[in-house]
């Protein structure tokens, strides 16, 4: 267990097996909680952007720290997500670099994590979404 910034405090208890790019369950202290809604790989102008994964993951994360910024959450804020991709295979063939990419853009701290495949997104275009709870003082 350990605490880290925004009220939260991670749990994964030494039984189980170690997770890997989140957290088993994240406590939140008192606080205000921040409903993130799923954010996919558009730009300024509405279009999606990045061939890939990994670079449509990036462009969403990046869209959600900046509406959790917005909301006065920074990323050790973030209590859980999900993450909605339409080929969870691709998802996991690209795990490290999408790893990579979280650990530059929101830090070493994991939320609570879920990764759900869906058939399509709102966006036709879209690979990925991903949509947040952050809890902040």
């Amino acid at each position: 267990m350990g605490v880290s910034g925004g009220g939260v405090e991670r749990v994964n208890p030494g039984h189980l097996a170690p997770p890997t790019g989140f957290s088993h369950a994240v406590r939140a202290a008192p606080g205000t909680l921040v409903f993130l809604a799923g954010q996919t790989a558009l730009d300024g102008a509405g279009r999606i952007v990045g061939d890939g994964i990994v670079e449509q993951f990036e462009r969403a994360l990046t869209n959600l720290l900046d509406v959790a910024a917005a909301s006065g959450a920074g990323p050790s804020d973030l209590a859980k997500l999900t993450v909605f991709a339409v080929d969870v295979a691709d998802y996991r063939r690209h795990a490290r670099e999408i790893g990579r990419v979280w650990k530059r853009l929101a830090g070493g701290d994991y939320p609570a994590m879920a990764v759900i495949g869906a058939t399509r997104l709102w966006d036709e275009t879209a690979l990925v979404e991903i949509e947040g709870i952050a809890v902040v003082r």
